[in-house]
């Protein structure tokens, strides 16, 4: 009879292939991921175009994310008011507030904030609302109809969260911002007009136009990775789960990543 192999050796044999195929996995991904990419660019061109449901995700994807965006940019603008405070009073610089508070919100905090949570909310809900229709064959029973599945569910959501994004975070800013209003008048006295004239004077260009380009790619790589995992999940009702979690995980590692080549990007132009 043949002895067994300790417990450590076979882990130890076993740990560099699971290594090799977990990289291999990730490559693979990427590349289905890249032709995925490739074909929404070849086909959003292409006519038919589906209009109607391209303004029915807009609503879906700002109008029903407007509350959530509304109270997450109030408190963000209100707790970094009240936090910022006291070291500002320690420096004197109480009036640099304003200031501060928008060229905070508006170059970084608001736009990646903003994405996350409509990554967490729009991307779960891309990611499991299609994988719903991979399981319970709707995508084929649109394929057989001639109705092209990827056009109708996956362009239209891309669009809509690639239009929508940037929306949903200039509302957020001026939430953000009227929340930072709020807190700076909790311990002090500061008009509206004079807080308004303070933000207006300290943003700059520079300030405002990359943090407002930057959040298309935001919801384009929400849009993108949340479509991509739903309509290639093959796990049965399983996958519904795994496409929302990792629709979300991805999404939220692919914005920090952009906002990084945007930061980097963008202090090479000033």
């Amino acid at each position: 009879m043949s002895e067994a192999k300790p417990m450590n050796e076979v882990n130890s044999d076993q740990m560099p292939q699971t290594f090799y195929q977990n990289i291999r996995g990730f490559f693979i991904d990427v590349g289905q991921l890249t032709r995925f990419t490739g074909r929404f660019f070849k086909e959003v061109f292409v006519p038919r175009y589906e209009f109607n449901e391209v303004i029915r995700q807009c609503y879906i994807v700002g109008y029903k994310s407007l509350p959530l965006v509304s109270i997450t940019g109030f408190i963000m603008g209100l707790v970094l008011t009240i936090q910022a405070r006291p070291t500002m009073e320690e420096f004197g610089a109480v009036s640099m507030i304003p200031g501060m508070i928008a060229i905070s919100i508006v170059r970084e905090i608001g736009p990646v904030i903003t994405a996350l949570i409509c990554a967490g909310k729009t991307g779960s809900s891309i990611g499991a609302e299609l994988a719903s229709m991979k399981v319970t064959e709707q995508i084929d029973a649109m394929e057989v109809s001639g109705i092209n599945p990827f056009k109708y569910i996956v362009i239209t959501r891309i669009l809509a969260c690639t239009l929508m994004i940037p929306v949903l975070v200039v509302f957020s800013d001026t939430v953000a911002l009227f929340g930072g209003y709020i807190g700076d008048n909790i311990k002090g006295q500061i008009s509206l007009q004079l807080f308004a004239s303070d933000v207006i004077n300290t943003l700059f260009f520079k300030d405002v136009f990359p943090a407002f380009i930057k959040t298309f790619f935001f919801g384009f790589a929400i849009g993108l990775i949340g479509c991509y995992k739903g309509y290639n999940s093959n796990s049965g009702t399983e996958g519904v789960g795994i496409s929302a979690n990792s629709a979300v995980v991805i999404g939220s590692l692919l914005i920090f990543i952009i906002d990084m080549v945007a930061v980097q990007l963008t202090s090479l132009f000033q």
